[in-house]
């Protein structure tokens, strides 16, 4: 999801260059890297600028979040919506956490599809990080509003949740330009 303003460091956040490219690069490599088949960038503040500098995968599409200024949650439901029809299930990464490995989206991809009425995410050291939302999940995920994610709902269904541990901690946003010069 690469939708929001970007209001905490004060630009298109999207677009600041890290490690040789766009921010919102990083996500798109590592879900083509980790052999995602149905790749949806979600776009909407500066949304001209920020399609122009994407390198979409073949197959890869963008999609417009119009009510964006709505929060987190609107993106969410328009990459859901964006899906393919027969998906079934959506791996949700953020355009802000450049240092998510594909080879860990891999095996949360890999543990779903083994069994895709179980939602599954990734595990850090230090809290959860990326996750599958199967499509059983979908119709409640589009029920959440603000700036907040489907958190809530594994909660809600931890019984129905797979965490894929990974020994390393959270890898860090970027939030503000400091977050940037820090990671490099």
């Amino acid at each position: 999801m690469a939708a929001g303003r970007g209001t905490r460091f004060g630009a298109t956040k999207q677009l600041v260059p890290f490690d040789g490219k766009p921010l919102v690069q990083h996500a798109i490599d590592a879900a083509a890297d980790a052999g995602i088949e149905d790749i949806v960038v979600v776009v909407g503040h500066d949304s001209k600028r920020v399609r122009a500098a994407l390198a979409l995968p073949e197959g890869a599409r963008v999609v417009e979040n119009p009510d964006y200024s709505e929060g987190q949650a609107s993106s969410l439901h328009t990459g859901l919506r964006g899906a393919e029809a027969s998906s079934q299930g959506a791996l949700v990464l953020m355009a802000d956490q450049p240092g998510v490995r594909p080879e860990d989206l891999r095996r949360v991809a890999e543990r779903f599809r083994a069994d895709p009425w179980r939602a599954v995410r990734l595990r850090y050291r230090d809290g959860p990080g990326p996750a599958v939302l199967p499509r059983w999940l979908w119709d409640e995920t589009l029920l959440i509003t603000g700036d907040t994610g489907a958190r809530e709902l594994f909660d809600r269904y931890a019984e129905r949740v797979d965490d894929i541990s990974v020994d390393a901690d959270t890898p860090p946003d970027v939030d503000t330009p400091d977050d940037v010069d820090r990671l490099e």
